[in-house]
Order: C-alpha cells, then structure tokens, then sequence
C-alpha cells in the first residue's frame, strides 16, 4: 500500500510538528517515517521534498530528493538529504520573489517572497549535527519544508496564485 500525500485541508498540516528527541535516533520508528517519506516523495515525478507532516506525520523532519542533488548548479553533490530537527541560523537580507508548488496544495501555485541565501542547521538520523548553506532554488527548498515544520503552507504568503490545470487549458486555447 502507497503512502499517500495529504492535501491542504487535514489537520496535522497546520500544527507545529514535534522534534525528535534524543531516544528517537536510530530508532525503527525513525527509519520506518524516513522510509514511507521517500515512499510518497518518490511517487511524484514534480516532487523535490518532502516534510513528515505531508504523509500526517507530526515530526520535524524533512527530506531533498535525492535524484535532484548534483543535477542543479545550486544543489551540490555533497548535500545531505535529510534534516532532523532543523533551524535557519542565518538568513539574507537579499530575497526574491520565486514560483512554488507544494505536493500538499495541488495544483495550486504562486510566487513566495523568500531570503536567496540560507544557513540551516539540523542533525542526521543517528543525532549528529550538520550545518548547510544553500543558495538560490536549495534555499527556497529548505525554506518551504521548514514552513511545513512550523504549520505553514505557501499559499498562506503566496501572490499571483493560479491553478495549474487551469493555466494549461488557457495556453492550449
């Protein structure tokens, strides 16, 4: 049975998600939630992240597709995959108004005002600390899934909102 990805609407993706605690790490529980996570992040061809909340998990965790890792300029090789427990440490000034989707709000999309240059700090899935800077789409990435974390949806700071469908149908009249 797939894992299915909830739609804007369900509960949990509104609540703040819990963190994991130091008991947690390396635990089944743990491997099983990154497990299902990639399990419903990889039945989406559009698909770059996934937060646990998206598949009703109320947990701070959230993950990079790896098959997007090392093919953009802005998302080198050696970028981690999945984040535990993570917070911005630092943010630019500088931000950008960029286009988003989110796999929770189909087929919705719209422009987000977000910081070009993030740092986020977060751990791994056996409690070690890491600490990655991102530009650009990576940035905008981590800014999106860490919303997810705090109860926020794209569309609850989005402008130029349309539904993709929609823009589709108007292109080909």
């Amino acid at each position: 049975m797939s894992v299915k990805i909830i739609q804007d609407g369900h509960p949990t993706l509104r609540i703040i998600a819990q963190e994991i605690q130091k008991n947690e790490f390396d635990s089944a529980a743990l491997h099983d939630y990154i497990k299902k996570m990639y399990e419903a992040l990889y039945t989406q061809d559009d698909g770059v992240a996934l937060a646990a909340p998206q598949i009703a998990i109320s947990k701070r965790i959230f993950i990079v597709n790896e098959k997007i890792v090392g093919k953009n300029d802005e998302i080198p090789l050696d970028t981690p995959t999945i984040y535990i427990n993570p917070k911005i440490t630092k943010i630019s000034k500088d931000k950008k108004k960029m286009s988003e989707g989110c796999l929770s709000v189909r087929p919705m999309y719209g422009k987000v005002k977000r910081a070009t240059r993030i740092q986020i700090e977060a751990v791994d899935v056996y409690g070690k600390k890491f600490t990655v800077d991102a530009k650009g789409f990576l940035a905008q990435i981590f800014q999106h899934e860490n919303d997810h974390l705090d109860g926020v949806l794209f569309i609850d700071t989005a402008t130029d909102v349309y539904e993709l469908q929609a823009a589709q149908e108007d292109e080909k009249k």
